[in-house]
Formats: C-alpha cells, sequence, structure tokens
C-alpha cells in the first residue's frame, strides 16, 4: 500500500510540473509573438526577456499593455546604463529608444483616452480661443463661462475692425488647442452681444461636432530650470555646445520633440534657436525652430514655444528620462557651460540621430 501511495505521489508531483513547464513556455512563446506584434526584433526581445527575469515579473506577455510594467523594466536598463557608464555606447542607446518608442505610444493612448472631449460642453473657463469670420479675419478670444444652453466667450480681438464689427447672427468657426490633448475645431453662431463678469462677451451656440486634429506627438512636462539661449548657425553642427553663457532663460516644459521657455524680450516665428541645460549633471543642446510665441508688453517677456531638429538619440534617450521621471534629483541646478573640448565633442559625436539605425528586423 505505502509503495502505492509513494508512486501516486510521485506521478502528481511530474504531473504537477509539467504543467507549470508548459504554461512558463507557453507564456515565453505568446511574449515573443506579442513582442513581434508590437515592432520588436528577436534580438531585441531577448534583451527584453532578460529585463523581465531581472524585474522579477510574473506575467510577460503583460508588459505590451502594462503602463506600470513597462516602465519597471524601462527603469532597470536606465539604472543599469547609469551604474555601468555606457551611456554614450551606440547600441545600447538604441535599444533604449526602442524602449521608450513603445513606452510613449502606451502612455499616449492612455493619456488620450483620458484627456480627450466630444462636445462644446466640456470646453474649460479661461480656455484660449482662435474665431475664423469667413472672408474677415482671425481673432483671439477665450472662453468666460460655459454652463447651460451656450458658451460666452470674450468679444474677439484681432486686427481687422474688431471693435466696430456687429457680431450678432454670424457664422463663425473656432478653434483651440488642449493642454496635453490636441486641437478642436467647430462651427457656431453667435446668438448676442452681452457683458459677462464686466468682460465686453458674445454667447455662442453649443455643438456636439467637435474635429479634433492635430494631436499632439509627444508627451511634455513641467520642467523650471535655468537655460541658456543661443541663434542657431546652420553652417555649423546646430548640436555642437557653446562654452560661453548665452541669452538667459527658464524653461517652461519640455519633450522629447521641443520645448518652451520663458526670455526677456519678444522673440519671432521661424527663428532658428537653440537651447542649452544640464539634466542629472549631463549637458544637453537642443537646437530648434520658433513655432509659436506668448509676448507680455507690461513685463517685456516672451513665452516662446520651439519644435526641436531630429536629436542624437543619446540625447533624446536622457530627455525621455526626465519626462517619464526615471531620474534622481539634482543637488545642483545648474551645470557650468564652460565644458572642455572633449566634453563637447563626446556629447554628439558617434551617437546615430533620431530614427537612424533604430529599425526592427
Amino acid at each position: 500500500m505505502i509503495p502505492f501511495l509513494v508512486l501516486l505521489l510521485v506521478c502528481l508531483a511530474v504531473a504537477i510540473f509539467l504543467t507549470q513547464s508548459k504554461e512558463t513556455s507557453g507564456n515565453w512563446i505568446q511574449f515573443f509573438a506579442k513582442g513581434k506584434e508590437a515592432g520588436f526584433s528577436i534580438k531585441d526581445l531577448e534583451q527584453i526577456r532578460k529585463l523581465v527575469a531581472t524585474c522579477n515579473i510574473k506575467d510577460p506577455v503583460g508588459i505590451f499593455k502594462s503602463q506600470k510594467q513597462f516602465e519597471t523594466i524601462i527603469r532597470s536598463m536606465v539604472n543599469t546604463v547609469r551604474m555601468s557608464g555606457e551611456r554614450n555606447d551606440p547600441s545600447i542607446q538604441i535599444f533604449l529608444s526602442k524602449l521608450f518608442d513603445y513606452f510613449k505610444k502606451i502612455e499616449m493612448e492612455v493619456a488620450e483616452s483620458k484627456s480627450r472631449i466630444s462636445n462644446s460642453r466640456q470646453i474649460s473657463e479661461g480656455q484660449v480661443l482662435r474665431v475664423l469670420v469667413a472672408g474677415t479675419g482671425v481673432y483671439k478670444s477665450e472662453v468666460v463661462k460655459n454652463f447651460g444652453n451656450y458658451v460666452t466667450i470674450s468679444r474677439p480681438v484681432g486686427t481687422k475692425n474688431a471693435a466696430s464689427m456687429q457680431w450678432n447672427g454670424l457664422k463663425i468657426s473656432v478653434y483651440f488647442w488642449r493642454e496635453d490633448d490636441a486641437g478642436y475645431v467647430f462651427d457656431s453662431e453667435v446668438i448676442d452681444e452681452v457683458f459677462s463678469k464686466g468682460i465686453s462677451s458674445l454667447k455662442i451656440e453649443h455643438t456636439d461636432a467637435l474635429f479634433r486634429t492635430q494631436k499632439r506627438k509627444s508627451l511634455r512636462v513641467k520642467f523650471k530650470k535655468p537655460v541658456f539661449v543661443y541663434l542657431v548657425n546652420d553652417n555649423d553642427n546646430p548640436h555642437r555646445l557653446e562654452k560661453s553663457a548665452g541669452l538667459r532663460g527658464i524653461l517652461d516644459d519640455i519633450s522629447d520633440t521641443g520645448c518652451s521657455f520663458k526670455v526677456n524680450g519678444q522673440a519671432t516665428v521661424g527663428l532658428r534657436l537653440k537651447v542649452q541645460f544640464s539634466l542629472d549633471r549631463v549637458p544637453v543642446c537642443m537646437p530648434a525652430t520658433v513655432r509659436s510665441v506668448e509676448y507680455n508688453q507690461e513685463t517685456n517677456t516672451s513665452l516662446v514655444r520651439m519644435e526641436a531638429d531630429p536629436l542624437p538619440i543619446g540625447t533624446r534617450n536622457h530627455i525621455l528620462c526626465e519626462v517619464f521621471d526615471l531620474l534622481p534629483e539634482e543637488d545642483e541646478d545648474e551645470l557650468p557651460f564652460r565644458v572642455l573640448e572633449d566634453e563637447a565633442d563626446a556629447a554628439t559625436s558617434g551617437m546615430p540621430m533620431q530614427g537612424e539605425g533604430a529599425k526592427s528586423d
């Protein structure tokens, strides 16, 4: 009887082992299948598999849809690179760039589903608007109140007869950009000209037909840090680190595709500038083109928004570390910009630009 019970227990143990092995094997097969669907090469997936094992993630397949799990493996990779001192290794930076691209895709899909709006009743008070009157011009306005059967907006201002225009009954098109979301356009009609909150205003009709356009290409984060601003010399390497101080400003936000900063004076749309600052004690240079300027005449300051040139992959990855809060807090707020020649060269030489060498097999 006893030998029979021992044999039965052994058979049960083997059966459990085989079942668990099959499940584990099946998980990894699904992992590689899902990874290929996500655009990773077999070589990349083998590296990701090692990160999954290092981080003790129980469900490897789940990382391709989980923000938290994918952040865990990226954080592990970033910490490994920081500790190894291999920040300038092109192959490591290309792999890290692929991880960031996928993580950014997950983050933006989640953020987009949470932030998008579907009708004019959801527009926030204070939202800046652009009002188009066909055949007349484009005017600036903002939402004063938004409840009930209409939206109340400030009387539009512009360069073309705005003060003398009769708005009542006009058909208008309204455009606005929601921060951390996208641009929206809708058509409406002016119901009445009124005073609201002591401001000359217009009542305009609500609509359930918002057209969403110009979706953001990247995630931006608020980022307050001293910055030096320089004119770009396109005959020279625009990514070259400057060794002397430029015009001082303060960064307002940052992403891997651009930034905004506040500076004294008035900038011009289309101007080629570059900003230079420190990030985790590493000098960063971002050449870019000015896309919009908000000038405050009272303070003689401008909020300048720039679209960055394609960045070296190492620089882009370093910025994305900040965007996704993967860097430690800095003890110093600013790094001296009079860097040595070899430090300036090392920051850009041998590192592919964004989009180069990052294709999957």
